[in-house]
Order: structure tokens, then sequence, then C-alpha cells
């Protein structure tokens, strides 16, 4: 199945949301969210729960109306040319959609045929690999961990390659692990020229993935703009000599080691001496 070509592909944002608005009877969820997205970014749709994070991403992948606004994908309009968006895009929900009966293999098989598309097989082994699936390609899901699974959840997101997919919550559940097993597929993602807007409660995430991220509060975007565009908001931060002692997530990375590569897990450096030690 071919992607159909947006008129503006070349041209402008990927995704251009403005004045949007949802209500549920007397629930007003969105009051006017207006925001871009660049072709080939990792866009981040910051806020707590309720926010309304995720009515965002089901207006924008055909799933919901909107009350009010207008808001394009890929070029198109999502009201006007909904079947072309949903063949411009690919969404990953906040649980993973696999059957765990069958293998990470044949799922992907099996999505590459619904897609219609040729060799489905060769399809399902490139995907399997770049997302270091390959050695674990024929267990059956059930076996797998929760980072496995979303990982072969974002994999079957990109049979076709969509050029922009949403990702709601996508590491949500998942133990440290897991989570930066994600992170690390979400920004090969990106390097590759995929679109990616994503959906956390996680500023540590944010910061970690997002090129630009957008501050969802009570229905309104309140801010957006780059990480450092962000920190500007507030008070020039003093300068003061502190000593550097590893974070929770370099202790992490230390004791379990890169998920992705083969041999011994890293080993924790040695503290620095104190200066009584000196």
């Amino acid at each position: 199945m071919s992607t159909p070509l947006a008129t503006d592909q070349v041209q402008g944002p990927v995704i251009h949301v403005q004045g949007l608005e949802k209500s549920y009877k007397e629930l007003r969820v969105l009051r006017g969210v207006d925001f871009t997205v660049a072709r080939g970014g990792i866009f981040a749709l910051l806020g707590s729960n309720g926010a309304g994070k995720t009515t965002v991403v089901k207006i924008l992948s055909t799933l919901l109306k909107a009350d009010a606004g207008t808001a394009r994908v890929n070029g198109f309009d999502v009201a006007a040319r909904a079947a072309d968006v949903r063949e411009s895009i690919s969404l990953t929900g906040q649980f993973a959609a696999v059957d765990e009966i069958l293998s990470g293999r044949e799922n992907l098989v099996l999505i590459a045929r619904l897609r219609h598309l040729k060799n489905p097989g060769k399809i399902a082994d490139d995907l399997l690999a770049r997302f270091a699936l390959t050695d674990a390609a024929g267990r059956k899901v059930s076996t797998y961990s929760g980072g496995m699974r979303r990982r072969l959840d974002i994999a079957m997101s990109l049979v076709g390659n969509p050029p922009v997919i949403f990702l709601d919550e996508p590491t949500a559940g998942l133990d440290p692990q897991g989570r930066i097993e994600v992170w690390q597929a979400v920004k090969e993602l990106a390097g590759q020229g995929t679109t990616v807007l994503l959906t956390t409660q996680y500023l540590d995430e944010a910061e970690q993935l997002a090129d630009r991220i957008a501050i969802l509060h009570q229905g309104r975007i309140i801010v957006n703009g780059t990480l450092a565009e962000l920190k500007q908001l507030l008070p020039p931060a003093k300068v003061e000599y502190v000593e550097k002692q590893p974070t929770l997530e370099d202790v992490f990375l230390a004791v379990v080691g890169d998920t992705h590569a083969e041999g011994p897990a890293m080993t924790a450096a040695p503290a620095r001496p104190s200066e009584e030690q000196r």
C-alpha cells in the first residue's frame, strides 16, 4: 500500500492544529489547542492525567471528531480527508496491541499481509532487526518483557513505512529498563526520518526525547518550545561549584548494561576521591 502524497508534503509542518475544541457534555476537554510539528522531529505533548492529550491524538488520527477548529496531518484535513490521513499515519496506543499467542515475527507478518504488502517475511525480518528483536523472533509474545512488547508494538506500527506515528503514553507501566529500550527505539525512528508525536506525563521522558515540547494544561497549550526555550522561562541559574554525583540512571545503566549490546554489562566507574583523600 502506498502512502498518498500531500500537496504540501515538502513545505510546511507535517501536523498543523489550530483552535481545536472538544467537549463531553458539560466537560470542556480542549479549549482552543494550537501547535505545529515539523517533519522528521519528535514533538512531545506533555500534561497530567485528564489534560486532554489522548483526545488530541484521537482527533488527529480520525478516531474522534472535534467540535471546533482545524487539524491537518501530512497535508490532509482530518475531517475532510480522513482516509488519506489514516494511510499517512500509525497509532500506538497506551497498551501494546500485540497477539500473545503468536510469535513476534508472526505478528509482523500478519500486519504486513493485512496491508497487502509484498514480501511480508522480509518486512518482518527487517523490523525485527531494526528493533533488536531478531533473537526473540520465534518466541511467543507472551514470553516477552514489557519493553520487548512495546518495541514490537512500535515495529508493527511501522509496517508500510507511515511518515507520521502517534505514540500515546509509550512507556506507561514499564519498568526502568523497558522505558530506556523504548526511548532508544523512538530516537531511532526520528533519526530515520519518521515524524513522531508522543504524549507523556513524564517530565524526564519529554526532556530525553523531544525536539519541541508543548505543555497541555486544562485543555490549553500554555507553553510550547524547545527545552532550551522553556528553561529560559525561569530565572538564570547561579554558577556554583558542585561535585557531580552519579544519577540513578547512571547507576542503573552501569549495573544492568546496554540492553542492545552483546557482552557483559558495564561496570560502574569508581567514585572521585574527596578533598581529604587527595
